[in-house]
């Protein structure tokens, strides 16, 4: 429920290899599911229209531009992440009043339960009309999804990211060195023990990554887990699959900030910088997102996405020049 920016972003490919899920999942199902092997309890009386219904409250609170209501929908600590950076409240206040919206439609509405104080809410923004800064923002479609945690009775959001959607381009070919799919060692490490401290366990999930070792990185992953990307919403089989395709091994990550829901459940954003890719194929830079629950005594990964940076404006710049 937050600005869409200007600025157009390229895209990551990690997950490009991979078929995604059904654009729709019934919330009822898995809700039902979760509960019946005890992982999580019921997300309290919130409904799914309850939460589409507030999400959407934020949108035309933009459109009559009522920044003071806008501000009464977040919580104090809140946190958004789009292709310009991790943003927190104050920030969110000060640059959504550049952001001029007269339109915008919405469908593949989804609420995945966290647990009892906490929902995620995704869906898809299309036909937006608008602009930010008096530059025409892209119409989309972009990819959104958005936390809302129940603080004293009331259900506020307490994060949101935003990734402008797009077709997920052909593999590219492979090299005479690597014609075969990248395979977990034949004796793979065992995987660490995550625990409530969500950096901690994100970092073992890119320790994962970086060996290839991807029994380990499935083992991190709730079974019901979520991966939204710039080319398609993904579960947990399809987000494994996506990155036993490429090699991050050489990935960086930095600027770590987390967001604590509840005793169950915390956020954690950083920055991923892929050095040595090359230009126009994938971003260097992209903002990442991890939600961690815990269910069964165990810590694992319910929700992730990623957002590419945007791009440069003296790239931006050169790129128009060239096509002209």
């Amino acid at each position: 429920m937050k600005k869409t920016l200007v600025l157009v972003s390229l895209f990551i490919v990690a997950a490009a290899c991979s078929t995604a899920p059904p654009g729709n999942v019934n919330t009822n199902a898995n809700m039902a599911n979760a509960n019946k092997s005890g992982e999580m309890k019921s997300a309290g009386a919130v409904s799914e229209s309850d939460i589409i219904a507030k999400e959407k409250s934020g949108w035309d609170l933009i459109k009559k531009k009522d920044w003071d209501g806008f501000g009464k929908l977040l919580t104090s600590d809140y946190l958004e992440v789009l292709d310009d950076g991790v943003h927190d409240k104050a920030k969110t206040l000060t640059a959504i009043k550049d952001f001029e919206l007269s339109d915008v439609t919405f469908d593949n509405w989804k609420m995945l339960p966290i647990d009892k104080d906490a929902v995620i809410i995704t869906y898809t923004v299309n036909n937006v009309k608008g602009t930010f800064k008096k530059e025409a923002v892209p119409p989309g479609p972009y990819r959104e999804a958005a936390v809302y945690v129940n603080r004293n009775g009331e259900w506020l959001a307490a994060f949101y990211q935003e990734t402008l959607s797009r077709t997920a381009p052909p593999p590219p070919s492979p090299s005479p060195t690597a014609s075969q799919p990248a395979k977990s060692p034949a004796s793979p490490a065992k995987p660490g023990e995550t625990g409530p401290d969500a950096v901690a366990n994100e970092k073992l999930v890119w320790e994962a990554l970086k060996s290839k070792n991807y029994d380990a990185f499935a083992s991190y992953l709730s079974r019901e887990s979520m991966e939204i990307e710039p080319e398609a919403v993904y579960d947990k089989a399809a987000s494994v699959k996506g990155v036993s395709a490429v090699d991050l091994s050489k990935a960086e990550q930095s600027d770590w900030k987390t967001l604590k829901f509840d005793d169950d459940a915390s956020l954690v954003t950083y920055t991923v910088v892929l050095p040595g890719m090359k230009p126009g194929m994938k971003p260097e830079k992209e903002y990442h997102s991890t939600i961690w629950v815990k269910r069964d005594n165990k810590w694992q990964a319910l929700f992730h996405q990623g957002t590419p940076a945007a791009m440069p404006q003296a790239a931006k710049a050169e790129t128009k020049k060239m096509k002209m």
